[in-house]
């Protein structure tokens, strides 16, 4: 089901106002855009931020970049200002710490928290920062996330190889979400959107079956493809396992993109070796070498897979260089 561009709901930067009117803007529009918070900036050039709100179907995703400050929502603003959702933030520059009334936790840039907008916070930012926050309301969050309690706040980080590949293609997700000038699928970016957070929550807190999403679950299986084309025993069987499906659900998940598994891998590595072979820093590598790198058994199957594919051979396709023995 097609949708529309995501719909921007509204926009504010601080550079608009006068510097000591700065806080006062942001607390105004965050209270009324996204959630009732105080600000503190640290910056001799006081609060410099913008924002960008838009809708994903029963979501709301947040932009916002700033230099260095510190936000707070307090027990007094989480009685008078009350806001029923999960956020989901995602740091994609920069570096943070979250205080929670558990400690203390420290983020850095590709780092995601998960955490309950109900109890109080306070989120530091000591370097300009950028972030792509999900505002996931809790009968959403409930019905396609997670339906226990979210019992302290949860970091998921892309030096885990647990959390990473699901952090990563979140992150995508997000900011193609914004970057998309053409209509998008509002229900399936949605979905896949949720059932990402669903997979990081739930193998957390000790569910790690996979989420109901075909949408996240592909993107998952790509991701893990892509971090492992240059293992030559990488295989659907090693996918579905990675993912958490058996091998006929994950051949059902790439059958909707029109391919099959082992079909993917294949023209991952070939993509990845046609783009080395044309690199002029990759000159001095020999076909072989660059059949190695990316997990072909032997030169001789590269060489025929690669001509089906392209219509020449990898030799054919690359400039002569001297010294180098193809």
């Amino acid at each position: 089901m097609t949708g529309h561009p995501a719909t921007v709901f509204s926009r504010v930067t601080t550079r608009s106002v006068d510097q000591a009117d700065r806080v006062d803007l942001w607390e105004d529009y965050n209270r009324q855009a996204l959630v009732g918070l105080t600000c503190s900036p640290y910056s001799d050039d006081g609060l410099l931020a913008t924002q960008t709100n838009v809708g994903l179907g029963s979501l709301r995703l947040a932009d916002i970049a700033g230099n260095e400050h510190v936000i707070e929502r307090n027990a007094r603003l989480c009685r008078e200002a009350p806001k029923d959702s999960v956020f989901a933030t995602l740091l994609v520059s920069g570096q943070a710490v979250f205080f929670h009334s558990g400690g203390c936790l420290s983020l850095g840039a590709g780092d995601l928290v998960l955490y309950d907008t109900r109890r109080s916070y306070l989120l530091g930012f000591p370097t300009t920062m950028r972030q792509l926050l999900v505002d996931i309301p809790r009968e959403v969050f409930a019905e396609r996330c997670l339906s226990a309690e979210l019992p302290v706040p949860l970091v998921f980080g892309r030096r885990s190889s647990a959390d990473a590949p699901a952090v990563r293609v979140l992150e995508s997700v997000l900011a193609g979400w914004f970057a998309q000038r053409e209509p998008g699928d509002v229900t399936g970016t949605e979905g896949t959107v949720l059932g990402l957070v669903r997979s990081l929550a739930a193998s957390r807190l000790g569910d790690g079956r996979p989420g109901d999403d075909q949408g996240a679950r592909l993107l998952l299986a790509k991701e893990y493809i892509d971090q492992r084309l240059s293992d030559p025993r990488l295989c659907a069987e090693h996918v579905a396992d990675a993912v958490g499906v058996s091998t006929r659900q994950l051949s059902r998940d790439f059958r909707q993109a029109g391919l099959s598994p082992s079909r993917h891998i294949l023209e991952s590595r070939l993509e990845r070796a046609h783009e080395q072979l044309t690199d002029p820093g990759s000159a001095r590598l020999t076909v072989a070498d660059i059949a190695h790198v990316w997990g072909f058994a032997s030169q001789s199957h590269f060489t025929r897979v690669f001509r089906e594919r392209y219509g020449r051979t990898p030799g054919e396709l690359r400039p002569a260089s001297p010294g180098r023995p193809d």
